[in-house]
């Protein structure tokens, strides 16, 4: 395969040369923010399917024990059908796989000082169980960056999974602008308010 760098050079690449997870997606993240536009709107989300973290809480760094510089995430809202959610166990676990990002698994909003809900990024998660199960031997990834691997390490005092069975998942900053990168966990920019 011939591949043209940013300069111009022509670089040919072996399969042997190139090791890609086995399900890499090269998404146009333009396209994907006007496909997602529709949910700016909550009641929109919540026509099609999706549901308030029944916790409401807004995740922010700091809630999660880190540098409060690192900013927030925001309040997730979930689509449980896409997740394929259990019936309530011990951790939230499911049979979803779903990595379309045009009708992502996860909307996350950002609360505004006068009680509505900002659009500020779109998430997957796919539980790694049923992931291997439909025969995925490695992580999805998005453009190169591979998904965020969570799981609970039974050795520490912190839930690292958050109340979550093992998973991927992956935020994609698309309608706030994050200095952290596109695809950060959480971001400097967005607050969860006093």
């Amino acid at each position: 395969m011939s591949v043209r760098t940013a300069l111009g050079a022509t670089v040919t690449l072996t399969a042997a040369l190139v090791s890609l997870p086995a399900y890499a997606q090269s998404v146009d993240l333009d396209a994907l923010r006007e496909a997602t536009a529709v949910f700016a709107d909550v009641d929109a989300a919540l026509a099609a399917g999706y549901i308030e973290d029944p916790s409401g809480a807004c995740i922010s760094a700091a809630m999660e024990g880190l540098p409060p510089e690192m900013g927030a995430m925001g309040i997730h809202y979930l689509n449980p059908a896409l997740l394929g959610l259990n019936a309530p166990g011990e951790r939230v676990d499911g049979t979803g796989i779903n990595t379309d990002w045009a009708q992502p698994s996860i909307l996350v909003y950002e609360p505004q000082a006068d009680g509505s809900l900002e659009l500020v990024a779109v998430e997957n998660l796919v539980w790694q169980a049923a992931w291997a199960a439909a025969g995925n031997t490695a992580p999805p990834s998005i453009n190169g960056k591979v998904w965020d691997t969570m799981a609970d390490d039974m050795a520490s005092d912190a839930d690292e999974a958050h109340g979550f069975a093992p998973h991927f998942d992956q935020h994609v900053w698309l309608q706030r602008e994050n200095p952290a990168g596109v695809y950060a966990s959480f971001n400097p920019a967005v607050s969860c308010g006093s």
